[in-house]
């Protein structure tokens, strides 16, 4: 008897995590970009924060995710650490919201639940509806699993080894605690922890006293998770869990004492055990933001303190911005991989500016640290595509499974660039500083002018690939072209002065027409960012922009790489 009630509890449990993962899942797919830029926005001052988190937490149904939103701001430098903390407070009482909603007798409400989320969801195609066709399976499956729970604790009440297995671990307040933190922990979920232990109490499987010190552990263990498993790649994003983890702690702790005549209290306000469980987790959390809301100065300030800032020592290959505690909320870890794709580019910007000064200047140290920068943007662009392949194995709408193609894409094209500097263009370098070669006057202009309209290109590139603007990718399209008309007009003054028999332009003329290639083809991978932007408004036929000359067919596909 008591291992077949234990499977079926434990398969409650997992269909009520499977619950509100569909419906955590959902309101991100259909909401996550307006989640993001409500926080966003609320973080100008600690209520506002504190009122935005309690929204986002109660439509999520996961403090855990809105605290991996947190912590991705916070990463960033998006966020002050106490509006961060208050937005924790308010996560705290949005995760009660859906436990005060279930603690009432709602279960006949799942089939229509069922039948409402079956229809949106067959029927809403890669929408919104399909997506909250997702939240109402979700919310019908929490109600199923409740409603097992129940059906699975009432026969067993009078089972004497399920009624001592838990009389042992419930006897005292202090293991109580420390038990319902623990499976909450493991549980990934407060609600699921707290909407148990409801089970539990309505069964006369705890006592009222029992029930509450059990809510204790779970608001306590329910702060576990970021901290284990939150980012580390910054202590800003580590001092926010280790804050929200404090306050908890406290809480319990000043709570812990007083919780016999606090039972008796609750019990009289609702003898249902059920719904005193619910309101003394509501509770719990609005006093405790209430107060910790305005003690989140002192609670900063402790922080900073307990986690300094360590002295700078930057390894420039390390990525700045791959923040792998957001993957699971794939709105922010593709802004995570477009931001660490710019710094990538900024390395390629530097690159760039420096092989022409190590070109024209002779300058064999330039040559070695542009070298050094190749590997940088060869170990940054493996990190994006390793990171932008982890949450592609989580479900991407339409949209962002296009967006992390084009993160992919142009971290590609921006190796190449890479590469094409490090093993041509530095070579170059490295022979004409060998046999003290030097360029003409107007051939060295030239290339400063030629390499110029380049980086002014790369540039409009980052502009494209962030803001996705039409109007600035057929620019730089448009571009591509007219740069190739002065390629061939620099040859051709090049020639030129071939013909008037100058010294310097006779012994650079390999030189000379090398470098042109190499930036036409750097130039080439820089303008690859505008096709998708472009393709996707519908702005270009078979070969040619419309109504706009552009490069041949031939011209809008890369270069090949030449031999080192």
């Amino acid at each position: 008897m008591g291992s077949i009630v234990l499977l079926d509890l434990m398969g409650g449990v997992a269909l009520l995590l499977w619950g509100l993962h569909m419906v955590r899942s959902g309101i991100m797919r259909a909401f996550g970009s307006e989640l993001r830029r409500v926080l966003s926005t609320a973080l100008r001052n600690r209520f506002l924060a504190l009122l935005a988190g309690i929204g986002v937490t109660a439509l999520l149904q996961s403090s855990t995710a809105t605290g991996l939103l947190m912590t991705s701001f916070a990463a960033r430098g998006l966020v002050a650490l106490v509006p961060g903390l208050a937005v924790m407070l308010g996560a705290n009482i949005g995760t009660t919201l859906i436990v005060q909603a279930l603690s009432f007798d709602v279960a006949a409400v799942a089939p229509i639940l069922f039948l409402v989320g079956l229809v949106a969801f067959n029927v809403g195609g890669r929408t919104v509806t399909r997506d909250l066709g997702r939240v109402a399976i979700g919310l019908g499956l929490m109600l199923l699993a409740l409603h097992i729970l129940i059906d699975t604790l009432a026969p067993a009440e009078n089972a004497p080894g399920v009624r001592v297995v838990l009389e042992a671990i419930t006897g005292e307040p202090v293991l109580c605690v420390l038990f319902a933190a623990a499976l909450t922990w493991a549980a990934h979920s407060s609600a699921a922890a707290v909407l148990l232990v409801m089970s539990l109490a309505y069964s006369h499987f705890v006592t009222p006293l029992a029930a509450l010190a059990l809510v204790l552990g779970a608001n306590l263990g329910s702060a576990i998770n970021p901290l284990v498993e939150g980012s580390r790649s910054s202590l800003a994003s580590r001092r926010l869990p280790l804050g929200n983890m404090l306050n908890r702690l406290v809480g319990v702790v000043v709570v812990l004492p007083f919780l016999r005549p606090i039972a008796e209290v609750f019990t009289r306000f609702d003898p249902n055990a059920a719904r005193m469980a619910a309101d003394f987790h509501t509770a719990f959390n609005v006093v405790s933001a209430l107060v910790f809301v305005f003690l989140l100065d002192g609670v900063a300030a402790l922080l900073v303190r307990l986690l300094p800032d360590p002295a700078k020592q930057a390894d420039p290959s390390m990525p700045l911005y791959l923040d792998e505690a957001a993957i699971q909320t794939p709105s922010v870890a593709l802004a995570c991989a477009a931001r660490e794709t710019l710094h990538m580019g900024d390395v390629i910007e530097a690159m760039l500016k420096q092989a022409m000064a190590a070109l024209l200047n002779n300058d064999r140290k330039l040559v070695a640290e542009v070298s050094h920068m190749d590997n940088v943007v060869d170990r940054l662009d493996e990190a994006i595509k390793l990171y932008v392949t982890k949450l592609t194995r989580e479900s991407l709408d339409e949209r962002e499974g296009a967006r992390a193609m084009e993160i992919i894409a142009f971290a590609i094209n921006l190796e190449h660039i890479g590469d094409i500097i490090d093993k041509n263009l530095m070579e170059l370098a490295a022979k004409k500083i060998k046999h003290r070669y030097e360029f003409s006057k107007e051939g060295a202009a030239e290339l400063e002018a030629f390499h110029k309209r380049t980086l002014e290109n790369l540039k409009f590139a980052f502009s494209v690939f962030i803001n996705q603007d039409v109007r600035t990718a057929r620019t730089l399209i448009e571009e591509k072209t007219r740069l190739r008309n002065a390629e061939l007009g620099s040859a051709d003054s090049h020639l030129a002065r071939l013909r008037e028999g100058r010294p310097e332009s006779i012994e650079t003329t390999s030189l000379h027409l090398d470098v042109l290639r190499d930036l036409k083809r750097i130039h080439s991978h820089i303008c690859s960012v505008a096709y998708p932007v472009l393709e996707a408004a519908g702005e270009l036929q078979p070969n040619r922009l419309k109504e706009g000359e552009t490069a041949s067919a031939a011209e809008l596909l890369p270069a090949p790489r030449q031999p080192s």
